[in-house]
Parts: C-alpha cells; structure tokens; sequence
C-alpha cells in the first residue's frame, strides 16, 4: 500500500505541506479563500526538532491502537487506510492521547481528524507530497 513518507534531510520546513493539506480539505476551489485570515486545520504537521524539520502525518499502522481505543466507533481501517467517519466522533479525543506518532488532532469542529491520504478529496494523491518544494514528502510504497 502507499503510504505517505518523509524524508528529514530534505525538509526546509517551510510548512507548505501544511498549506496544501489544509486547502485540499477545505472543499473550495479558491486558496485564497479558503485559507486568507483563517486559522487552518492541517492533517500534517511540521516540527522542529532545533536540527532538522520534518513532517508528522498518519502511518495507517497494521494494528492502529486508536481504531481500538475510539469509544464510539468513528474510526476504521478499510483497504489499508485508517479514516475517521467525522459524523460519529464524539469529540472525547482518547485517540489524540493515544497515537504514538501524535498524527491524530482536533479538527475545526471538535472532532479528530488526520490524514486519509486525500482519498476523499478531488486530490486523489496526498496535497502534501504534491505540493512538497523539496520533495522532503513523497507518496510512495516501500
């Protein structure tokens, strides 16, 4: 399966991953208003360790613990890829504290969200890799 993957040494961190992914889920067609003065909701997140940057996203585990810990059922792995059926979360979060890679956050709404690999958007390729200057991220199977 695809998955998204980083690679630090090239990441400048100038979080246009971070751009990309929050326009790509924003369901307009316009960047600019989409984003213009409005706080955005990435589900990739660039951090800096003080050496190197890099990008913390969804790994789609094997065995995702927080599929296991979701107390209402909003989140599934189907084909591969673990989603969150926003419309069931109730917004308690116990899978944010869970993921041992911190890929998990609290969207506009209050419910989790993450990446789903842009599978839902008219993307249909992760906008992180795609929009990645630097091609620190790429899209690939390993």
């Amino acid at each position: 399966m695809k998955r998204v993957y980083v690679n630090e040494q090239w990441c400048l961190g100038c979080h246009l991953c971070e751009y990309n992914c929050a326009f790509a889920n924003s369901g307009l067609s316009d960047m600019a208003k989409a984003l213009r003065d409005k706080p955005i909701f990435p589900r990739i997140h660039v951090e800096d360790s003080g050496k190197i940057h890099y990008a913390v996203s969804c790994r789609h585990c094997t065995d995702p613990i927080c599929v296991k810990s979701c107390i209402a059922g909003a989140i599934s792995k189907v084909d591969g890829t673990v989603k969150i059926d926003r419309e069931k979360c109730v917004g308690c979060l116990t899978c944010v504290l869970v993921c041992p890679y911190g890929a998990v956050a609290p969207g506009p709404s209050g419910a989790a969200q993450k990446c789903e690999l842009c599978l839902e958007n008219s993307c249909g390729a992760p906008a992180c890799a795609a929009g990645c200057p630097n091609n620190a991220i790429v899209y690939e199977e390993r």
